[in-house]
């Protein structure tokens, strides 16, 4: 870690892997949050799977957790590094001239994104912890399709979601894309990666707010 702390391009290359490991794991969330637009019953299946599989719950879990508050972390890093630089060698910056507006201030779209995540833990981590290892209630497979039906019935809180991706796109816009050269993936294919990490950054994060309108509108 300490080398990490000390070396740029360290930071940059451990920044994009850590982004691109929770890329893959967005993906996954998305793909059983869209089955509850067409069957309740295979979200019901994917969720409790995923819910009581040891080697999610006890192996995956926490890698996740860890890549969460590592990728944060390294972010808040590099923008203090990055503005302590600025400040001392580029006294007339002008920013704009030199990268886009969502590349300067990727750390206030991070914290808007990490607000959502405590929201997101608070609306579905805690209470599956509740239910299993506090309560010890009885598991019911079938029970994951009405609590998320229950957390869509607040339009503010619904509200707040759809707030949430607008800003995971505009993230994920510069952070997806540039992750691709921070490792060094620079070649004949660059092209196409970053025309991929273009439309995964709207479109995954419009599937999400779909999901979220639609669940809201009709139950």
């Amino acid at each position: 870690m300490g080398g990490l702390i000390k070396s740029s391009i360290a930071r940059k290359v451990a920044m994009a892997l850590s982004g691109l490991f929770l890329v893959f794991f967005l993906l996954q969330h998305f793909t059983i949050n869209f089955t509850s637009l067409f069957s309740a019953d295979i979200f019901n299946e994917l969720s409790h799977f995923m819910g009581t599989n040891p080697l999610v719950q006890f192996a995956l879990q926490p890698v996740l957790i860890f890549g969460v508050v590592f990728h944060f972390v390294m972010g808040f890093v590099l923008e203090i590094k990055n503005r302590n630089a600025r400040a001392v060698k580029y006294a007339s910056y002008n920013g704009g001239a030199n990268s886009s507006w969502m590349s300067r201030n990727m750390v206030y779209s991070g914290l808007v994104i990490l607000a959502f995540l405590g929201l997101h833990f608070y609306d579905f981590w805690v209470p599956e912890i509740v239910h299993k290892y506090i309560e010890f209630a009885p598991e019911d497979p079938t029970r994951y399709y009405p609590e998320l039906l229950h957390k869509f019935e607040s339009p503010v809180r619904t509200g707040l979601y759809i707030l949430s991706f607008v800003f995971l796109a505009l993230h994920l816009w510069h952070g997806f894309a540039s992750s691709f050269q921070s490792v060094g993936f620079n070649n004949k294919y660059s092209v196409a990666a970053t025309k991929f990490a273009k439309v995964f950054a709207i479109g995954v994060p419009l599937g999400f707010v779909i999901v979220a309108i639609v669940l809201h509108l009709t139950h």
